[in-house]
């Protein structure tokens, strides 16, 4: 195992400048009353299904069929499906209209920036032509009356949705299903398989596995880890920690808990901070690691070893881990995933076959490949995410620099 290197308190600033908030003790907070490692580690038979969970883990090891070089074009074990009844005379009239959950946080701008620049092209190549989008800003009622507004205009010839929470959302795609249109769904599902295709990486549940294990492998037995999720309800998020549960719940580690973040990088820190002031934190598990480097700088404030973390693929914590030397992994949720809805809105358009579940390849950053991801993305800001995939489109770099 590596040994963390010890800091003096407050030697490294973050990329972002956070403000702590205070909080009373960690005990009181959300999650951490079921801290311990008894109620912590006991999946909710909600979210979790064990066949899905063991197909996810063994996705990692398939090769997935298409281009070797455009991983949104790859597909993991796919059954085709004909869509020649949404084939249309003039795909480049069409009006591809997209309900989005949000851009509330750095993967999703950055994602919905590639989406953008991925209708560009399609537009200059005829395969679309109008393209209309909203944001829910996260709001349930939000996004389902954005949905509804699509479906009473009658002008869009395929509906993309990326659902804010699962089942909440699940009744207003149904509606767009029945309204005769093609229906996209991606990144998050909905309870339902009414759409022609459901795009998506591997999972939650290969996200939080990839995370925990690496944990297991690189902490000691005995050692303590913190969970930091962003918010429950979400499928992806819900699965995500549902495998961390079973790795941690089959390992000799000790989970401290979980606490709910809202993604925000001053609660991050001052949650880390509470938990320091009561003991040692070894690991660091994160659903989504955009406020990793918050959470560090909690542990250069107390003076303390930096954990064994699990962050993400974005650049604020990519380069810390590179300059910190950090024990590390960056899981990824595939963010070049925003391009394939589009492109298969312009296949189905032309009646050409898709797969019923698109499931894209998701491949974890490791030490080994943290160097060549750096120098790819070095004119990137802070927020943007690595894998985003956006490096032959048309507004490449300017679009993604210039957010």
């Amino acid at each position: 195992m590596r040994v963390p290197r010890v800091l003096l308190a407050g030697a490294a600033s973050l990329t972002l400048v956070l403000t702590a908030c205070t909080t009373d003790d960690p005990e009181g907070a959300p999650g951490a009353a079921d801290g311990g490692q008894e109620g912590s580690l006991t999946p909710d038979a909600e979210w979790f299904d064990q066949a899905e969970f063991d197909t996810q883990l063994a996705q990692r090891d398939i090769t997935p069929e298409g281009p070797e070089d455009e991983p949104w074009m790859q597909a993991i074990e796919p059954e085709w499906i004909d869509t020649s009844e949404f084939a249309i005379d003039d795909p480049e009239d069409a009006t591809v209209c997209f309900s989005n959950a949000s851009v509330s946080n750095p993967w999703r701008v950055t994602g919905f920036i590639t989406m953008e620049q991925q209708v560009e092209e399609l537009v200059e190549e005829g395969r679309i032509g109008d393209f209309r989008s909203s944001d829910a800003a996260d709001d349930d009622n939000q996004q389902i009356s954005d949905i509804q507004a699509f479906v009473d205009a009658g002008d869009c010839d395929a509906i993309i949705i990326s659902p804010s929470t699962t089942a909440t959302l699940t009744p207003a795609v149904e509606t767009a299903c029945e309204s005769g249109v093609p229906v996209i769904v991606f990144d998050r599902g909905v309870n339902s398989d009414c759409m022609v295709t459901f795009i998506h990486p591997i999972g939650g549940y290969a996200y939080g596995a990839d995370a925990a294990d690496f944990l297991v492998e690189n902490l000691d037995p005995g050692s303590t880890v913190l969970a930091l999720r962003i918010l429950p309800g979400v499928d992806v998020l819900e699965h995500r920690w549902a495998a961390a549960q079973q790795v941690f719940g089959e390992s000799e580690l000790e989970v401290l808990g979980f606490e709910f973040t809202e993604g925000d990088g001053a609660q991050i820190k001052d949650l880390v901070s509470q938990h320091l002031q009561r003991g040692d934190v070894d690991g660091i598990w994160m659903d989504a690691g955009d406020g990793a480097v918050a959470g560090l700088e909690a542990f250069e404030d107390a003076g303390r070893p930096y954990p064994v973390i699990s962050g993400e693929d974005e650049l604020s914590f990519m380069r810390k881990w590179d300059e910190e030397d950090l024990t590390a992994i960056a899981p990824v949720y595939s963010n070049f995933q925003w391009r394939t809805p589009v492109i298969a809105a312009g296949m189905i358009l032309a009646g050409e076959e898709v797969p019923a579940e698109w499931v894209l390849p998701q491949e974890p950053i490791r030490e080994d490949e943290l160097d060549d991801y750096l120098e790819r993305n070095s004119a990137m800001p802070s927020l943007h995410y690595a894998k985003f995939g956006g490096e032959d489109l048309p507004g490449f770099p300017e679009a993604w620099v210039d957010r």
